[in-house]
């Protein structure tokens, strides 16, 4: 999904010295990998260890270095094991007593427990070298019950340190909850500061995979007016993950009487798939009824018809029947004299693929009756 990962470049050695120098170590590694270094990935469970074990070689008299409390705590956070931090001589650290605790709690996986230590912490009132990290680790922690503060402590970790794993994780993290708030010019941005500066990142899957639920599961991808730039942003994606989305967001967008992103969708769609295949006759089917619903109800039928049901999942075949059904009773002639409220518009069809699918779409029509009048020849 990312562009051809950069050169590998050599990983630096664990740094001799005091705790804060190894932990320095840890994050250049660290850095590279966001850049794309695969090497620097290979080596990172090693280094992790090395510098577990020189932690617990250290002389005691370097935990009165507050610098070197703090790396136990970037330590921790950067993947360091917590049974090593554990081992430490907790009581001659200079480290902040909630800072130390609430990390320890939130990787031994104690949610509830870390989120009420650290939930008073500010982030920028944190010393410098720690303060990205446990703005990061709040955006975690808020993220399913207050996702707006959780926005806002992830911003504040890409901006606390930028360039930096962090960042790429705070980016991964924030994608997913702008797209359920639905604001699309922030999902906007940050994809394309994503692409721009992590684009060849080890964990670039991840970022995409949560792009791309979070296109589905919103409502970011169902305006017509926004969609030349949605597809710029599907561009940064390799053909079949372009593919597997146009896909989805033309069908939720048919279910959702989206037909016009139907439509864009189903047509962005059907160059990325081959001929008669799956993929292909999906693309068409979508195309084609957003077509008849809408400016082009000859066309879109016909090509309608042509539609290998046989190559259909099972779960579209209902929808087809009963855009097909529709179709025809759009043509059935009428009688009765024409009624003062203004006849629904297609849009407003529920094509919801479930057993009653085909049952309530053809209550509707009885709704649409009035749209023949202009339709008829």
């Amino acid at each position: 999904m990312a562009a051809t990962a950069l050169a590998a470049t050599p990983s630096p050695e664990p740094a001799s010295g005091e705790p804060y120098q190894l932990v320095r170590s840890l994050q250049a590694v660290q850095d590279g990998i966001a850049r794309g270094d695969a090497a620097a990935h290979r080596r990172h469970p090693a280094l992790i260890r090395q510098i577990g074990e020189k932690l617990l070689a250290a002389d005691p008299n370097v935990w009165s270095n507050p610098q070197n409390g703090q790396a136990v705590v970037i330590y921790l956070l950067s993947g360091g094991a917590p049974q090593i931090v554990r081992k430490l001589p907790r009581d001659r650290m200079s480290v902040d007593e909630r800072l130390f605790n609430g990390a320890l709690a939130y990787v031994e996986g104690r949610q509830d427990e870390a989120r009420e230590i650290l939930k008073d912490v500010k982030p920028r009132a944190v010393p410098s070298s720690m303060s990205g990290h446990i703005a990061l680790v709040l955006g975690a922690l808020l993220a399913n019950s207050d996702a707006p503060a959780a926005i806002e402590r992830l911003d504040e970790a890409r901006l606390l340190l930028p360039g930096t794993l962090v960042e790429e994780a705070a980016l991964r993290r924030e994608i997913g909850l702008v797209g359920q708030a639905e604001d699309f010019d922030k999902f906007e941005f940050l994809t394309l500061v994503y692409v721009r500066h992590y684009g060849n990142s080890v964990y670039s899957g991840d970022f995409w995979q949560r792009f791309s639920s979070a296109l589905t599961r919103s409502s970011l991808a169902f305006d017509e007016r926004r969609f030349s730039r949605l597809s710029a942003m599907l561009e940064q994606l390799d053909r079949a993950s372009r593919l597997k989305l146009y896909l989805g967001i033309a069908r939720t967008a048919l279910i959702r009487g989206r037909l016009a992103v139907a439509r864009l969708a189903g047509e962005q769609a059907l160059p990325l798939s081959g001929d008669g295949n799956t993929d292909g006759e999906r693309a068409r089917f979508f195309r084609a009824a957003a077509r008849a619903l809408t400016d082009d109800y000859e066309g879109g039928l016909a090509e309608l018809k042509t539609v290998d049901k046989s190559k259909l999942p099972e779960r579209d075949v209902p929808i087809l029947n009963a855009t097909l059904q529709i179709m025809f009773d759009i043509r059935k002639p009428t009688t009765g004299s024409v009624a003062e409220n203004p006849p629904p518009t297609p849009a407003r069809l529920d094509l919801s693929p479930s057993a009653a699918l085909l049952a309530r779409a053809q209550k509707q029509l009885a709704e649409l009756d009035l749209l023949t009048k202009d339709r008829r020849p």
